[in-house]
This record gives structure tokens, C-alpha cells and sequence, in this order.
């Protein structure tokens, strides 16, 4: 599997396992299962997991990556896990953070993690858009980044990034003020689909391509996220949603882009992975894979390589 920079914490595969999948978010799965679709992306190449203590009942995503790890130690594997808080109505956001993170670690099986990213929404400095389960973009300064600083010059974690969904602005804004994250996970996918995680309504819009851009303008190194858009970009949707669900609605619009995967003798699925690794600027991109026939697909898609002028010309069509 190509192996590509990721700036102060070195290289990392061009694919990263997911937590979302193997903690049952996007679909069922057993615990036998995702632990064995661990071990198997770790022997195709992948080099990264991405956890969050939200992924899944009882933080299974974590309980999972931890059990695997344990049974086959791969001290090599970069490990990312997340912490989110509710809103600016949590008083102690470092010792929350600090909680989050010992709570994982446990978990893991591990004495520090590689990647601790922010996983709230942040609101623009002048509150000029606003949301439920946000935070402001000064305190996110003044008190998260202090404490994620802290946290690495303690060795319990070597790097720190945010999820990079918020108002365009505030993430912007974070990406080029000292100290810069040393990463950022962004929605990249062929029709540029943030489905739920666009939470501020028609006050503003999402600017996923601008944020690529700006991390990279940084050196803030671009994790992709939302590749098939939470399965909306592939050839059926394989949990039961609502009619009226951002997946149905983006899945609909995105029969033009499955017609462009049959053209071209492949399943939306893989066709969306190949064109979210062929996005300049992207280091690795995340996997929701539950099972090890899903992982597979991804992996063989990832081989066959990144999407021609031509092929990119066929989906920018339909987007």
C-alpha cells in the first residue's frame, strides 16, 4: 500500500481503518468480527486506526482496536483517537480532556496516543453562526489548545488535530494560528457531500476543497473523511435509514455518480474511495468498514490506483 507523509508524525498508509464501522455505527457487526477486519487491514498495510470513544455502545470501536492489539501487538500502528465535548456549558474543558484521554488509553492498552483529535464543532470567533454542541473558537484557543500543547510536551500524546467540520471560518482560523494543529480531518468526496456533519443550517456553507487547501497552504496535514458520504456514494445503502435522512436524500442525488462507477466497470464504492485518494492534499483517507469483505473492497481499490484526468472528468459531470 503507497505509504504517504504526515508531516511531524512521519508517514502513513494511504488508507486508515475507521472506528465507525467496527464500532457498529454504520451497520451490524460482531465483536469477532471487526476484531478480525483489525488484524486484517493491519496485515494489508494500513498503518493508522481511527477511535473515538463515541463509536459504538460501550466505546466499542476502542474496546475492539484494544483487543486486537493485545492479541497481536503492532507497537508500529499510529492509533487517533478523539475527544468531544457537549457545548461552552462544560466548566473544565482540560480536565475533561485529560479524563477522556486516560479513559482511552485503558482501553487501548497503550501508555500514549499518536494523534488526540478535537472532535466538537467549533463556532466562528463572533458568534456570527451558532448551533446546539458547539464551541466557541476563542475558547477553543485559550483553554483546548493549551492543554492539547501541554498533553504532548507530557508524552501522552505526539500530536493533536481537529475535526475540521466546523463553520469554515473558525477552522480556517485554527489552521493558521500558532500552534497549528498537526492535522485535520475534512470531508473529501466525489460530489462533496458533508450530509449531517454540516450543522449550521443556511447561515453559512460548507468549504471543504478551501480547508484542504488552507491545511495544506499550513503544513497541517489532511486526513479524509466521509468518503462514500456515510454510504451514500455507494450502490445501496446497507442499514435501514429514513426517507427523509440526509443519506437518503444525498443518495438520490448520487445516482448520476453510480451510473459513472458502472461506465466504468466498478462499484460506486470503490470508484468514490479511488477518487477521495486521488485529492491533492490528502494524506490518508478513513475507512467505514464493518466487515473484512468491505475492507477488501477498499484495499483493492486503493490498488488499482489514483483516478486518470479522464476519469475525474466523468465524475465532475455529475457532480
Amino acid at each position: 500500500m503507497e505509504s504517504r507523509d504526515f508531516g511531524r508524525l512521519g508517514t502513513v498508509s494511504a488508507l486508515t481503518l475507521g472506528g465507525g464501522g467496527i464500532g457498529a455505527v454504520w451497520g451490524r457487526t460482531s465483536r469477532e468480527e471487526s476484531v478480525a477486519t483489525v488484524r486484517a487491514a493491519i496485515d494489508a498495510g494500513i498503518t493508522m486506526l481511527d477511535l473515538a470513544p463515541s463509536y459504538g455502545e460501550g466505546h466499542e470501536a476502542e474496546v475492539v482496536a484494544g483487543e486486537a492489539l493485545r492479541q497481536s501487538p503492532a507497537s508500529e500502528v499510529l492509533i487517533t483517537t478523539k475527544i468531544g465535548l457537549p457545548d461552552d456549558n462544560e466548566d473544565d474543558l482540560p480536565a475533561r480532556m485529560r479524563q477522556s484521554l486516560r479513559d482511552s488509553l485503558g482501553r487501548l492498552g497503550r501508555d500514549h496516543l499518536d494523534l488526540f483529535l478535537w472532535h466538537s464543532q467549533l463556532r466562528p470567533a463572533d458568534d456570527s453562526a451558532t448551533a446546539p454542541n458547539t464551541l466557541g473558537w476563542r475558547r477553543f484557543r485559550d483553554e483546548v489548545v493549551p492543554e492539547f500543547v501541554k498533553l504532548r510536551e507530557e508524552g501522552l500524546i505526539r500530536g493533536w488535530g481537529i475535526t475540521g467540520v466546523g463553520h469554515p471560518d473558525a477552522v480556517i482560523e485554527t489552521l493558521g494560528t500558532e500552534p497549528r494543529p498537526d492535522a485535520a480531518q475534512v470531508v473529501v468526496n466525489a460530489l462533496d457531500l458533508s450530509g449531517d456533519m454540516w450543522v449550521f443550517g443556511d447561515s453559512a456553507k460548507p468549504a471543504n476543497a478551501e480547508i484542504v487547501a488552507a491545511a495544506g497552504a499550513e503544513s497541517v496535514s489532511v486526513i479524509g473523511i466521509r468518503a462514500v458520504s456515510a454510504g451514500s456514494l455507494t450502490d445501496s445503502v446497507d442499514r435501514a435509514v429514513d426517507d427523509d435522512s440526509p443519506v437518503a436524500v444525498d443518495f438520490a442525488r448520487a445516482e448520476g455518480f453510480r451510473r459513472v462507477a458502472a461506465e466504468l466497470g466498478e462499484s460506486a464504492a470503490s470508484l468514490a474511495h479511488r477518487y477521495a485518494l486521488s485529492v491533492p492534499g490528502v494524506a490518508t483517507v478513513v475507512l467505514g468498514v464493518k466487515n473484512r469483505t468491505e475492507l477488501a473492497e477498499c484495499v483493492a481499490a486503493e490498488a488499482r490506483g489514483r483516478l486518470t484526468d479522464a476519469e475525474l472528468g466523468l465524475i465532475n459531470q455529475v457532480r
